[in-house]
């Protein structure tokens, strides 16, 4: 499995978060998109979308199914990945980098407190593959 980047924190749904300040920078882990294989399409949110944590926001559909992508936190959608409309691949290849979904402005910070460190991530996922 690939390096687990420390910086960023994590969901159970295996999206990965990065904040700044008021603002989060979400997408799916590497782990996601290796489980899903090749993307080749997927369904953004809509900027100004309301999102609640734990809500479907966006869907992933690949070669072999079609995945929910979960809003890690509550907030409203101020950017969306627009390269991923023609470039779904961005995830396969780059999913903390350029395979980022939308950023949100979230509502609750004190949310974050409740998402993953690397290390549970970590954690979670082997208890996912027993």
């Amino acid at each position: 499995m690939s390096q687990i980047p420390t910086d960023l924190k994590y969901t159970k749904t295996h999206e990965w978060v990065k904040q700044d300040g008021d603002v989060v920078t979400f997408g799916v882990t590497d782990y996601a998109q290796q489980l899903l294989g090749d993307l080749v399409f997927v369904e953004l949110p809509d900027i100004d979308a309301d999102l609640v944590k734990e809500d479907e926001c966006c869907v992933l559909e690949s070669v072999k199914a079609a995945a929910d992508v979960y809003a890690p936190v509550a907030g409203v959608v101020v950017e969306i990945n627009e390269a991923l409309a023609d470039k779904p691949e961005l995830i396969n290849q780059s999913p903390y980098d350029e395979g980022w979904i939308a950023k949100i402005e979230i509502t609750d910070p004190e949310a974050l407190k409740d998402l993953l460190s690397d290390e549970d991530y970590e954690k979670h996922i082997a208890s996912e593959q027993h």
